[in-house]
């Protein structure tokens, strides 16, 4: 007979007890990087964008967790409630890309145990590894996709990493991770650039409104007076 123990449902916590970054810096950067590419793909329902989130791969195992500061996963519905992303609930599907904002204090963990959880049991076709503040990582930017399913390393393209798996470049400016599409030759905007660049449109559709009220007020003004010269006349 089986014991009580086995029959006990399984804790897939949600949460570490852990902050979300190591600093405001880093949660910035993931928080940019996510919104820019949720807007990205904001057409397509099948593309999950998230980030520092519990990702539980071993089905019976809690222990067998990662959470990618962030993380883009194809073919399956973004709009699906999760407090956690459990890969045998979702088709076995696994992140196509992920990117840690990376330090000194996690860089052990993202060179090498990340790498290889990402290469060889999650199979990330994209991993990328930004160190804002360039203190370890040379260069503060690498990238590395799979092939033949072992991690290569992607090479830059006027200083910026192509990813098929978004359609992006990403470029380092500074200590800004900056999404770059080459097709219209722009950086993405950022959330608080989009945000601007929405009010500065607001701005001006009501500039343009008040112009055009006030040439149909003059206008109707002059209207007015040509009827009251034909009726004298």
């Amino acid at each position: 007979m089986a014991s009580m123990r086995t029959l006990l449902p399984i804790d897939y916590p949600t949460t570490d007890g852990q902050p979300m970054a190591e600093t405001p810096l880093h949660m910035r950067i993931m928080w940019d990087l996510i919104q820019t590419l949720i807007a990205w793909f904001a057409s397509d329902s099948m593309v999950y964008i998230w980030g520092n989130m519990f990702l539980y791969y071993e089905q019976g195992d809690a222990s067998k967790n990662v959470s990618p500061d962030v993380m883009v996963i194809k073919g399956v519905p973004k709009d699906k409630f999760r407090d956690t992303f459990k890969v045998w609930k979702e088709g076995g599907k696994t992140p196509n890309a992920i990117i840690e904002v990376s330090s000194k204090g996690t860089s052990e963990n993202d060179e090498v145990d990340k790498f290889f959880l990402y290469q060889d049991v999650l199979h990330v076709e994209e991993y990328f590894l930004f160190d804002p503040r360039a203190e370890y990582l040379k260069p503060p930017l690498k990238g590395f996709r799979l092939v033949k399913g072992k991690y290569q390393p992607i090479k830059a393209l006027a200083g910026r990493l192509p990813s098929k798996v978004l359609g992006l470049h990403l470029e380092r400016s500074g200590q800004e991770l900056r999404l770059y599409d080459a097709k219209i030759d722009s950086w993405l905007p950022t959330p608080d650039e989009a945000r601007a660049r929405a009010q500065s449109d607001l701005t001006e559709a009501a500039e343009a409104r008040t112009r055009a009220e006030g040439e149909v007020a003059r206008l109707r003004r002059e209207l007015e007076s040509l009827r009251r010269q034909q009726k004298k006349s």
